[in-house]
């Protein structure tokens, strides 16, 4: 008999320290944790060059014969073209349409490489070592010469996305922040704007600091301070109000929503430790479309490339703050207009 009381007791406990609602809650951190590791490993366990742009250079007839020898490998790592010449290869480079580009060497043995570590260290590698497989199998070597390089304290080329990783991570740590000290859901619109114009604020502040202490205070990022300052808060702000935006319909199971997307999904992907084409489809198809991508974009062309190549990341980062300015207000009226017309009781 007692021991019967004793288990009902403790099931009673257990009703009361673990809710249904909690435990759906645990499951779902469960599955975040699963996606995690899937997105992460999955994204960078086994990096290959797909497609990825290299210039020929040379006389017509070694154009044609270079390109479609390379065009030609296995897996199809490069995505080689034909170019004037090598100023017109390292302009173009210096623009981002170019990865690389191949000067073979037509009175001798010695083939030129060009590569830009700035737009991606790991790529640069990749694809010096498919050239250097190539021309060995002729006989051939490659003397491989960085026309971009990354700035000393850059190591790897790895701080624009580490930037843009930091200035996320304050975007919805913040967003989430508000939503648990003050509900979800803001009670009115009123409410709403004040929480997007604390947001704002704060994106300025984080912007700024970032920008600080990647330049001036640790000399890793040779980019000026106001075109990093500008980046980091649109990120920070397009991030914390689309968090909050998903806080709005899901309730705290939309911080789980920004962990997914911002996390999980955006990290990987973003062309930071990777670029685009040595990820996997997936990966690579969604990158550019992710504040955490746009927000690499935008650090390494300010810092290397001298603002190329913004204007789609700043697209990218300009609609995902008005989506989530929008929905977060669209929420608040609806909630407001429906707590007017529920009846009096």
């Amino acid at each position: 008999m007692s021991r019967a009381r004793d288990e009902r007791a403790f099931t009673a406990e257990l009703r009361d320290a673990v809710t249904a609602r909690a435990a759906l809650l645990v499951v779902g951190v469960l599955l975040l944790q699963f996606g995690f590791i899937l997105s992460y490993v999955g994204a960078l366990h086994h990096p290959t060059p797909h497609q990825a742009s290299i210039g020929v250079v040379g006389p017509p007839a070694v154009q044609t014969q270079v390109v479609a020898q390379l065009n030609a490998l296995p897996g199809s790592p490069l995505d080689a073209r034909p170019v004037a010449g090598q100023a017109d290869a390292v302009q173009l480079m210096k623009e981002q349409k170019l990865y690389s580009a191949f000067v073979p060497n037509v009175a001798g043995t010695q083939d030129t490489l060009l590569v830009a570590s700035a737009a991606s260290s790991s790529l640069a590698t990749a694809i010096g070592k498919v050239v250097t497989s190539v021309d060995a199998a002729q006989h051939r070597t490659v003397a491989i010469k960085d026309v971009v390089p990354v700035a000393s304290g850059d190591q790897g080329g790895l701080t624009s996305f580490y930037l843009a990783v930091g200035w996320c991570v304050g975007g919805y740590l913040v967003a989430s922040i508000l939503g648990i000290s003050a509900g979800a859901r803001p009670a009115n619109r009123h409410r709403a704007v004040i929480r997007l114009g604390t947001l704002a604020l704060y994106s300025i502040a984080a912007g700024l600091g970032g920008a600080v202490i990647v330049g001036p205070v640790l000399n890793a990022l040779p980019a000026g301070i106001l075109a990093l300052w500008g980046v980091g808060s649109l990120l920070v702000f397009a991030v914390g109000a689309f968090t909050m935006a998903m806080q709005c319909f899901l309730g705290v199971i939309g911080i789980g929503g920004a962990v997914l997307i911002f996390v999980i999904l955006g990290n990987p992907s973003a062309g930071g430790v990777l670029a685009p084409p040595m990820l996997p489809p997936f990966w690579r198809a969604i990158g550019p479309w992710l504040p955490n991508g746009a927000g690499t974009s935008l650090n390494r062309s300010f810092a290397y490339f001298d603002g190329t190549k913004t204007t789609f990341p700043w697209l990218v980062l300009t609609v995902w703050a008005l989506v989530g300015v929008v929905l977060t207000l669209l929420v608040s009226v609806l909630k407001h207009t429906n707590s007017e017309s529920a009846p009096v009781t």
